[in-house]
């Protein structure tokens, strides 16, 4: 999984939006569960949303309801985390991540993670 940041680089003004995406090597999309995590400096990794491509449910972390949204392109193998109306808190290093076979449930994800990992990418929201 390689995941890549906006053509600014992943700094943004508070309010601005932000789309991280994540292309997938070694393997194809299809009946997978797709994640986006995050870690601020200091805390704990925070699961962010995560996907299931079965019946293309979401689920999200309450911090980001509202304002992130996740989405999968399966004909080009990647899968996007849209970041709208970003705040300072939303700062952290952001990991894109799959489970191959989708054995848990969505919140259960997000609480745990999954198996496969994208490399990270930073996101600074300041003015």
């Amino acid at each position: 999984l390689c995941a890549a940041a906006g053509v600014w680089g992943g700094l943004v003004q508070p309010g601005g939006s932000l789309r991280l995406s994540c292309a997938a090597s070694g393997f194809t999309f299809g009946n997978r569960a797709l994640g986006w995590f995050r870690q601020a400096p200091g805390k704990e990794r925070e699961g962010v949303s995560c996907l299931t491509q079965s019946d293309g449910r979401t689920a999200y972390a309450d911090s980001v309801k509202g304002r992130f949204t996740i989405s999968v392109d399966s004909a080009k193998n990647t899968v996007y985390l849209q970041m709208n109306n970003l705040k300072p808190e939303d700062t952290a290093v952001y990991y894109c991540a799959a489970d191959l076979v989708v054995t848990k449930s969505r919140s259960w994800y997000l609480r745990n993670g999954m198996d496969y990992w994208g490399k990270e990418t930073q996101v600074t929201v300041s003015s």
